[in-house]
């Protein structure tokens, strides 16, 4: 009978009494009497004072709130880890290949209007909830509609199976990064021990015929000598362990233990570096770029449009994915981040900022990646076709560092490409960590809260034991397995029914107040729109375009029907906790469908 509601409330009358609760949604003030004269000040979320005033003119109350939550040192550590999560690995090798395949410039169109409409508003809707609700992906679900808890479980599944893979590949950029300490970089000729007859040599020389089973000593390099693939018979046979590539990956989850261990303060300082320098990499490396003879071949390439290509539907589904995965909504990762925020941030700037700066750099990288790859097609004497045809982890780690060992000091540039590949994903692998760290802490408090290293080092060791097998000889097949199935359509179908759930089931003017009490203002109809039915079907769109099943090859082999069953089960193992979930939600809660989907739980008032 004491509890009052604060929600939208500016001033509010009430006896006085000591240690009243009010409840302003999910957090608790304790209300004090004061003298007095006494001036009333309230500390909820580091928010603007608030007054509060009894129309008896009885004597004021101090409001104040406990807690421990983790805040950022500076609003530059968010913006920085937003960005540096959203501008990873993908930005360089997706966006340019599906660029130009998908109509050079004119492809900017389907990918602007996907961005407006689809990826900007999911992007700040996911920033406003962790802003909001303070709490991670598994959680936060009690304060929206409990019924659809299960996403979080799932956001969690799917970051760990990313965590499987993903740091292999920075694995295998350091392992470039030290390969390229040398006066000669290994890949460029035939004379070592992994090379084979079929190595064709054509640096500093003309006339060198190619053939259909001619390798350039860059893909040797690659898949004979960093991978060893040609040890594995395909995913029944992966062999192996290579020990020089688990040396790697300890070295990368060593750094990512200890940037993520003391939580947001800690990661809030690594990124500084990590964010920043592929920037000032990307900017080296296009102004040499743009300077190769040949470069115009490669940007015209890439921008000329080809407007007869909007009028194809999988243009249209490219480039919604692509932002999609680009700006990065679903993985629970905003929702993290975002927590740490003070109540009142200007989530609506940031999500405009950093959403800017990601497809900007998706932009600039397609001018570094091409400039180089239109020097390699004049050195050949060959279309630019034909030597941009690989995409993936093969453009990085075949096609470009061939590019830059043509360059004077190329050295030096192959050091700062792979140094710059790695810091790419080292933050998106905080950011991806953070997800399932801020997740878990959140909802088991009581087991965790005080144990944040422990937890943070048990989920190191986890993640990399589930690496193990993406380091075997045939490990390049598992990662391609991971990427196709452990994420794709399972991380598209939870941000279609996170969207689903926010715009329908808590209520767009719900959602909107909420937004309200922490910007001062509510949003505009078009964000609402975007929420209600543009977001949605534009997710939509996605997932049933993916679920259609594609052959899958890597290197020319081709994944046996078997495989692709156990990545269908892969996918299936992450998203069937959300309808398990919700079968357990409504066996064991008592009331009608629309009761349990609207119940929102209430954390208990701390004690007196």
């Amino acid at each position: 009978p004491d509890c009052l509601s604060l929600t939208g409330l500016q001033t509010i009358s009430f006896p006085l009494k000591p240690a009243v609760f009010l409840t302003s949604h999910r957090h608790w003030f304790t209300v004090r009497p004061t003298m007095p004269g006494q001036e009333s000040t309230a500390a909820a979320h580091g928010s603007p004072k608030l007054g509060y005033t009894n129309t008896n003119s009885a004597p004021v109350p101090v409001m104040t709130q406990t807690d421990s939550r983790d805040k950022w040192s500076k609003k530059m550590d968010f913006l920085l880890s937003v960005i540096g999560f959203a501008v990873d690995l993908g930005n360089v090798w997706r966006f340019p290949y599906i660029c130009y395949q998908n109509g050079g410039g004119a492809f900017l169109i389907p990918y602007i209007l996907m961005a407006i409409f689809g990826g900007v508003p999911l992007f700040y809707m996911e920033l406003a909830l962790g802003q909001f609700h303070r709490t991670g992906a598994i959680s936060i679900w009690k304060h929206i509609c409990p019924i659809f808890k299960g996403i979080g479980y799932s956001i969690c599944i799917i970051a760990l199976y990313v965590s499987f893979y993903y740091n292999t590949i920075i694995a295998w950029a350091l392992f470039y990064f030290y390969s390229s300490f040398s006066t000669t970089l290994p890949w460029t000729n035939c004379d070592n021990a992994w090379n084979t007859p079929d190595c064709t040599n054509y640096f500093g020389r003309d006339n060198v015929t190619w053939t259909n089973s001619s390798k350039s000593p860059a893909e040797e390099f690659y898949t004979r000598n960093v991978l060893e693939i040609h040890r594995a018979d395909g995913l029944r046979d992966v062999g192996g362990v290579r020990w020089q590539l688990m040396l790697c990956l300890f070295l990368i989850f060593t750094i990512v233990y200890f940037s993520l261990w003391k939580g947001v303060k800690t990661s809030g300082k690594v990124v500084w570096v990590t964010a920043t320098l592929p920037y000032v990499v990307l900017l080296i490396l296009l102004v040499r770029g743009a300077t190769l003879p040949g470069a115009w071949r490669g940007v015209v390439f890439y921008l000329k449009p080809q407007w007869s290509k909007l009028l194809e539907t999988s243009v249209w589904v490219d480039a919604a994915a692509q932002i999609f995965f680009s700006l990065g909504p679903g993985f629970g990762v905003l929702l993290a981040l975002s927590s740490y925020n003070p109540f009142t941030n200007n989530c609506y700037r940031d999500a405009i900022v950093t959403s800017l700066v990601n497809c900007l750099t998706s932009l600039v990288s397609g001018f570094v990646i091409f400039t180089v790859l239109g020097h390699m097609a004049e050195m050949r004497n060959m279309e630019v076709a034909d030597v941009a045809r690989d995409k993936g982890p093969s453009l990085l780690f075949i096609t470009y560092p061939e590019a830059i060992a043509n360059m004077r000091g190329s050295t030096f540039f192959a050091i700062i490409f792979f140094v710059m590949m790695i810091t790419l994903g080292l933050d998106s692998t905080f950011g991806g960590l953070e997800a399932i760290i801020t997740a878990v802490l959140d909802e088991y408090p009581d087991t965790f809260a005080h144990r944040r290293e422990l937890f943070v080092l048990l989920l190191v060791i986890v993640c990399f034991l589930g690496s193990l097998s993406t380091l075997t000889h045939g490990g390049a097949y598992v990662v391609k397995l991971l990427e196709e199935f452990g994420v794709g359509s399972s991380i598209i179908a939870v941000g279609f029914l996170e969207a689903i759930a926010v715009s329908w089931f808590y209520g767009i003017n719900r959602f909107s107040n909420d937004i309200k009490s922490m910007l001062g203002s509510a949003p505009g109809m078009f964000w609402k729109v975007c929420w209600v039915v543009i977001s949605p079907a534009f997710l939509y769109i996605i997932v049933s375009s993916l679920v259609r099943p594609q052959p899958l090859t890597l290197f020319e082999y081709k994944y046996p029907d078997w495989s692709i069953m156990v990545g269908y089960m892969v996918g299936l193992s992450s998203f069937m906790w959300i309808p398990i979930y919700m079968v357990y939600k409504l066996v064991w809660t008592p009331g009608s469908l629309k009761q349990v989907c609207r119940s929102i739980e209430k954390p208990s008032p701390p004690p007196v």
